[in-house]
């Protein structure tokens, strides 16, 4: 499938939605417009039975007012990635969606099994990625994570194939934290700046359009923590690598009603002042991506009356958490795993309902 995300057609896909959408539920960022929801693939079963529940979710999430969708490639083994590529190709030659319009997301970082986890796991690395030159067992970190150029463009490819797209439109680098702890700070930034030039490259070349990192722990601990990253040095390597038109535009986190780590902590630098992620992002033209919204469903039952009631008295916890998410300033999009039409006609119903307002917003977030 040729093409990506524009401008345009993001402008086309919000306008499919203008009598239904509240105002404020698509957000112009990076020269388009992004859904404040989107989909998420990391859980379930690798089996047919999960590929076609997630198929028809991911196709069902865009007709109701949600073009982004997250992925990677060792979610279930490769299987969501395949999902989505089917999903794609239902929408756009049976349902009247063109590729334009939709965001399609995905990360490279950790070595995936094909379809099932192998009898051997060592044997299976040695044969897909040792023996054919992709990465040697000195670039494999912890047993599970390589970054290498050579390593990042075999994944690159293999999920375009995975998705039968010419080009993928965000391209995160999977968990880098995994590296540290194991290589020195300078050693891990030294290697970020060989995946930057690559990942430059490769956007230069049209099979990508942006890149990023996304994370777990990176963006949400003290500066100066094990496993931590600066921000702002991440930036300054991508534009020293692809100039100030550089690609690296996107990170994704975890933010949720438990962790929220990425508003309230003041743990990077902007300038001469200690600022939040969520600030930093904003102040260095990063757009950020929540994953884990609703916390794999742990934050999604349960929920204080009171709360819920400040949250807008909605229908489920799932969508009071959802909302949480969404309103909080400098966040764009809430990814929310989703891979059954019911959880996605519930979750989407908030397409009508209004994100609160930034005033509101803290003042809750005050209160808890």
């Amino acid at each position: 499938m040729t093409g990506h995300r524009t401008l345009e057609g993001t402008i086309g896909y919000r306008e499919r939605f203008k009598d239904r959408a509240a105002k404020n539920h698509f957000r112009e960022e990076q020269h388009l417009w992004l859904s404040s929801i989107g989909t998420g693939t990391y859980l379930g079963n690798p089996d047919d039975e999960t590929d076609a529940r997630y198929t028809a979710a991911i196709s069902r999430a865009v007709e109701l007012g949600g073009n982004v969708i997250d992925t990677a490639a060792n979610y279930r083994f490769q299987r969501s990635e395949r999902a989505i590529g089917k999903a794609l190709g239902q929408l756009t030659e049976a349902k009247g969606f063109s590729r334009d319009e939709i965001v399609i997301c995905t990360k490279g970082g950790y070595l995936p099994f094909d379809g099932a986890p192998p009898r051997d796991i060592r044997s299976y690395v040695e044969e897909t990625f040792v023996k054919p030159g992709i990465a040697s067992f000195e670039d494999i970190v912890g047993g599970s994570h390589c970054m290498t150029p050579s390593y990042l463009q075999n994944q690159l490819e293999q999920s375009l194939r995975n998705m039968n797209l010419a080009c993928v439109d965000v391209y995160y680098i999977h968990n880098p934290e995994s590296q540290l702890g194991h290589v020195s700070d300078e050693e891990f930034y030294t290697r970020l700046r060989a995946a930057f030039e690559s990942l430059e490259q490769w956007r230069a070349e049209g099979q990508l359009t942006s890149y990023g990192v996304a994370t777990w722990n990176g963006f949400r601990v003290p500066l100066g923590s094990s496993g931590y990253h600066s921000l702002a040095r991440m930036v300054e390597i991508a534009r020293e690598v692809g100039g100030e038109a550089h690609g690296f535009r996107f990170i994704q986190l975890p933010f949720n009603l438990a962790m929220p780590e990425a508003l309230t902590l003041s743990n990077q630098t902007f300038g001469s002042h200690q600022v939040s992620t969520l600030e930093a992002a904003a102040g260095l033209g990063v757009t950020v991506i929540s994953s884990a919204s609703i916390f794999q469903g742990r934050v999604a039952q349960g929920l204080p009356q009171d709360l819920r009631e400040t949250l807008g008295s909605l229908s489920t916890d799932a969508q009071s958490a959802i909302q949480f998410v969404r309103s909080a300033p400098g966040l764009t999009t809430a990814l929310v795993g989703m891979s059954t039409l019911e959880h996605v006609d519930d979750n989407l119903q908030l397409v009508s309902v209004e994100p609160l307002p930034v005033e509101r917003f803290m003042q809750l977030f005050s209160a808890t």
